[in-house]
């Protein structure tokens, strides 16, 4: 999966405002539940949560074979997001195609913007845009979508911020879990392939020795150079645990995990969007964080 920039697309404050709620024109008319598209299913679950029985979720990205860095788009995606009241993205160069459809599309909905919610974005160097790896920012994902909705659906409002309320009760169950992490394993070496999931692993106190420059090729798609690779080969042994990203296999990952699997560490994989057969956020994040409790409490 190839990676492109992580900075925010030049012109992107407009968006930023619609990230806060200002600027939309469509509203679902009355009788008509608000129809919410995601970028990907990870926020389409979110907005689920949030929306429940009485709003339509639309995933433009449901499958985890799919690369959003190279989504091509349909003029399905352009329909579905023409009739959209909400538009909810990840955004720092992540999702483009998100950003392309609403301003084609004809249609004038709010955009969650999460990178823009996170505060992330400093303009300082450069930018982790895997934000939904961040309970804060998922936060702030949920709260924005039910106030959205509550401005689009003024008679169902207190659901919507109840709703939402209530799926942060279970991040509170992730936050806990990491915490619990935090206190057993805090600074115990890991080795990341790439920095999807780092938030999470940095919010647990583990400490990711993996070569920057190993996760930066592949991140971007590129074979890293040979030197490269065998320092990242070298400190595997090290480690407790090698976290990979399952939609991300390459040779040198491939490699990676051969000497862990040599060298008798735990291998836990992680996803960018829901596995299939999942379309719970909480479900889909404790599962991985058992994975990874696991792995780096093990025994040496």
């Amino acid at each position: 999966m190839r990676r492109l920039p992580t900075l925010l697309i030049a012109g992107s404050a407009l968006l930023t405002l619609a990230a806060c709620g200002s600027g939309s024109t469509t509203t679902p008319a009355p009788g008509e539940r608000p129809t919410v598209v995601a970028s990907t299913d990870v926020y389409g679950s979110i907005a689920a949560a949030v929306g429940g029985n009485l709003v339509d979720v639309k995933s433009i990205i449901d499958s985890p074979s799919a690369d959003p860095h190279e989504y091509e788009t349909t003029p399905a995606d352009a329909a579905t997001v023409a009739k959209a009241a909400i538009v909810v993205e990840n955004g720092g160069g992540y999702d483009d195609f998100a950003d392309r459809l609403v301003r084609s599309a004809g249609g004038a909905p709010t955009v969650v913007n999460a990178v823009a919610l996170s505060g992330k974005d400093t303009g300082q160097g450069e930018l982790n845009e895997h934000v939904w790896y961040d309970l804060g920012t998922v936060r702030k994902v949920a709260d924005a979508i039910a106030a959205d909705l509550g401005r689009k659906d003024a008679a169902n409002a207190a659901t919507y911020t109840a709703n939402a309320q209530a799926f942060e009760k279970e991040l509170d169950g992730l936050q806990q879990k990491i915490d619990t992490l935090r206190a057993a394993q805090s600074g115990r070496r890991i080795a990341v392939t790439e920095p999807v999931p780092l938030y999470l692993t940095e919010a647990a106190g583990l400490q990711n020795v993996m070569p920057e420059a190993f996760s930066a090729a592949v991140e971007e798609g590129d074979d890293p150079a040979a030197a490269v690779l065998a320092e990242a080969l070298r400190v595997v042994p090290s480690v407790k645990a090698v976290v990979a990203n399952s939609q991300t296999e390459s040779p040198s990952t491939q490699q990676v995990e051969a000497a862990a699997a040599a060298a008798n560490v735990p291998v836990v994989k992680v996803t960018e969007t829901l596995p299939d057969g999942v379309d719970s956020y909480v479900a889909w994040q404790s599962a991985q964080l058992d994975a990874l409790a696991g792995a780096v409490n093990r025994a040496a």
